[in-house]
């Protein structure tokens, strides 16, 4: 019994070390070439808790899914000779597995043309890449001198800045990046859900290696509108990321030195720290919000509770404090959230269309979570209101949250008393002048009787 419960034991630390993702750790990779290419990148994977199951695309054990649940968690797509990737992996297929929270590494390669398929689901996604499917991004500037001397196909780029002030950044760091013979992508403008990780220089282009000449009137996208590495959160959450350069996860590029054509030295490449930035984030290690206790309840000015938490049922010009505790998550634990500099979190108190929009500021924290509150008055007009918070932002999960409650207008009893409203003093006053002369007025009419006459005094004493 006892080597029972030591098992029982073991398996659940285990269980604890190793699930470092937010949602799970069943990985498969798809891929036709030899994976002893990339396996650093598996060693890092298995060293953070993942399990990995490795399939070819023409495998009839290869499925997404198994008894109407998906079979697993996280999906790496890596480069296909073939045409497609067969009927194992259409873009339905594919779109079904991410509607069902399942997040997608896809790598393209400028090596071989990219299948029909692959740029079918792009598209769906509102990515779209060269219509020759074979373009890979240049740049005369940026580029490696050692690797790359003549074709200038090996870019060389710093680790990305954030995207905004206002948001978060999960990938920046000291160090450059090799990608070699990227595929750009161009970001539709229609879908607020895509955010682009790596943006290409202003000096790069997209060029189409089988064609003779080096014009690039024609080019697919210049500059800034090509990303290397742009990435797509679902509206549940699940990340889809697009990687230009499936070389760029090789073993040699990890640690490869590199040299740009202004550099007086070699450096090394910061490839692996990048990897394991853009894997993190895509498997949800990174930048994962759970909400804790929401308490809402009536408080005086200062925020001090009076009441019950959580009451159903308000009235208009209440003192109301609302709570809500965030947290974050950071590859194996949770953290308390600190929101962004010039950005903010936020409470809607609305009916139909917010009356109030306030901010949430921090009130107090634990090792694993963060209280926001703020106090407000309740408008003056009844009906049923919401507490809302609606937090979206690109690289962390959505947040959003909705509780009503029913706002009330006065009781009979709760009105002011008139003589406690100062601006009725001046009514009440004229009320109370007009009731006093009219008893002055009675009586003096009451005890003033008319004076007498001479001949009426004597027929009142005769």
């Amino acid at each position: 019994m006892r080597s029972f419960l030591s098992f029982l034991l073991l398996g659940f630390w285990g269980a604890c070390v190793h699930a470092l993702s937010s949602s799970g750790s069943r990985l498969l990779v798809v891929l036709e070439e030899d994976k002893n290419l990339y396996s650093n990148l598996w060693a890092d994977l298995e060293d953070r808790g993942y399990d990995i199951t490795f399939e070819s695309p023409k495998s009839d054990k290869l499925s997404l899914f198994a008894h109407g649940e998906k079979a697993y968690d996280h999906l790496i797509l890596l480069p296909s000779k073939s045409k497609g990737l067969g009927p194992a992996l259409t873009p339905k297929l594919l779109l079904d597995f991410v509607n069902n929270e399942g997040n997608v590494l896809l790598a393209l390669s400028g090596k071989s043309t990219t299948p029909s398929s692959i740029n079918s689901l792009l598209l769906e996604l509102d990515l779209h890449i060269s219509p020759d499917r074979s373009s890979i991004v240049i740049d005369h500037f940026n580029y490696d001198t050692i690797s790359a001397s003549e074709k200038h196909d090996v870019l060389l780029l710093p680790l990305p800045d954030p995207v905004r002030s206002d948001v978060k950044s999960f990938f920046s760091g000291e160090g450059v990046l090799a990608f070699p013979r990227p595929v750009g992508q161009s970001l539709g403008n229609a879908s607020p859900l895509l955010t682009p990780i790596v943006r290409a220089p202003e000096t790069a282009y997209s060029y189409n290696t089988k064609e003779d000449s080096l014009s690039v009137e024609d080019s697919f996208a210049t500059g800034s509108q090509l990303a290397l590495v742009s990435a797509l959160q679902a509206r549940n959450s699940a990340r889809f990321t697009v990687l230009g350069s499936a070389e760029a996860l090789e073993d040699k590029w990890f640690s490869a030195s590199v040299k740009a054509p202004k550099s007086k030295s070699a450096v090394t490449t910061a490839n692996r720290q990048f990897a394991k930035q853009l894997t993190a984030w895509t498997f949800q290690e990174l930048g994962v919000l759970k909400v804790g206790k929401i308490e809402h309840y009536l408080s005086d000015e200062f925020g001090n509770i009076e009441g019950a938490v959580n009451p159903k049922i308000y009235r208009i010009k209440n003192d109301v404090t609302f709570d809500i505790e965030v947290s974050e998550y950071e590859f194996d634990k949770w953290i308390p959230y600190k929101v962004p500099a010039n950005d903010e979190l936020q409470l809607e108190f609305t009916m139909l269309s917010p009356w109030h929009r306030l901010k949430l500021l921090p009130k107090s924290s634990t090792l694993n979570s963060t209280v926001f509150g703020v106090t407000f008055t309740t408008p003056d007009q009844h009906g049923i209101f919401s507490f809302r918070v609606n937090y979206n932002r690109p690289f962390l999960t959505n947040i959003e949250e909705k509780h009503e409650v029913t706002v009330r207008h006065f009781a009979h009893d709760e009105y002011p008393r008139s003589w406690q409203i100062t601006g009725g003093w001046v009514w009440i006053a004229g009320l109370w002048s007009v009731i006093g002369g009219f008893i002055a007025f009675v009586l003096v009419w009451l005890y003033s009787a008319p004076v007498l006459s001479a001949e009426a005094k004597v027929q009142k004493i005769k």
